[in-house]
């Protein structure tokens, strides 16, 4: 029996993943990849903003807040020492194992990026990442937007953050979000990904996180039954 809370965060998931569906449906992609790109390909790609910043520079940020976050496991600064030791882990288990959701689901997709299109001046036609089985002749591994993960892994804060620091574990959701947007849509007008990938690496990312939080949960249960002993159990 999932708790009010559960069967929110539940509901919010499996409605995103409905918006996610529609998005697709409706083949709204490639109408917005036109708004950055053109027959000659993405002029904004190489710029030093899009491509310094936004794209090496927040990675290098990203590994850093990474760090950071495994440090404090032991070290732990603010809010953090709210948490217990396990908590704080949990936080970092549950964020790399949403980055490596993304990774592996990047691995096996035979979609192109934007900018290998021909319709952008590269050599590819478009295939949606919904057809399986087929390859549009180029280097796939674009699905779905590895760069954004770098802000929306850390969604995982917020599940051991809501209990303890329920301000905190908004403010950081928040964070994520805008960060995980941001990185992909600066993705979006270099022509490395389209929206939907942002859009479905955000999804992959809560969904990662919220599984390995129940998990979590679970776990600390099971192992406060084995802790108890039998005549303390009801009868």
């Amino acid at each position: 029996m999932l708790s009010p809370r559960s069967l929110r965060l539940v509901t919010w998931t499996l409605g995103a993943l409905l918006l996610l569906l529609a998005w697709d449906a409706l083949g709204l992609d490639l109408p917005l990849a036109r708004l950055a790109g053109t027959g000659d390909g993405f002029p904004l790609r190489e710029t030093w903003l899009m491509s310094a910043v936004l794209h090496e520079g927040a990675r290098r940020v990203s590994w850093v807040l990474m760090v950071t976050l495994i440090l404090a496991i032991w070290w732990p600064v603010g809010f953090l020492r709210q948490l217990t030791r396990g908590e704080r882990a949990g936080i970092v288990a549950g964020t790399v194992l949403a980055l490596l959701s993304v990774s592996l689901l990047k691995s096996v997709s035979r979609t192109s990026c934007p900018w290998d299109l021909a319709e952008f001046g590269g050599m590819v036609p478009y295939i949606s990442h919904w057809n399986f089985g087929m390859t549009d002749g180029g280097g796939g591994r674009c699905f779905p937007a590895g760069h954004a993960s770098a802000g929306f892994a850390f969604v995982a804060g917020y599940f051991w953050l809501q209990d303890k620091a329920p301000r905190a574990a908004k403010a950081w959701l928040t964070a994520a979000v805008i960060a995980g947007l941001g990185l992909g849509l600066a993705q979006q007008w270099r022509g490395a990904h389209y929206l939907s990938h942002t859009l479905w690496t955000a999804w992959v990312c809560w969904t990662t996180a919220g599984l390995a939080w129940a998990a979590s949960l679970a776990l600390a249960a099971r192992r406060k039954r084995q802790a108890t002993p039998v005549s303390d159990l009801p009868a």
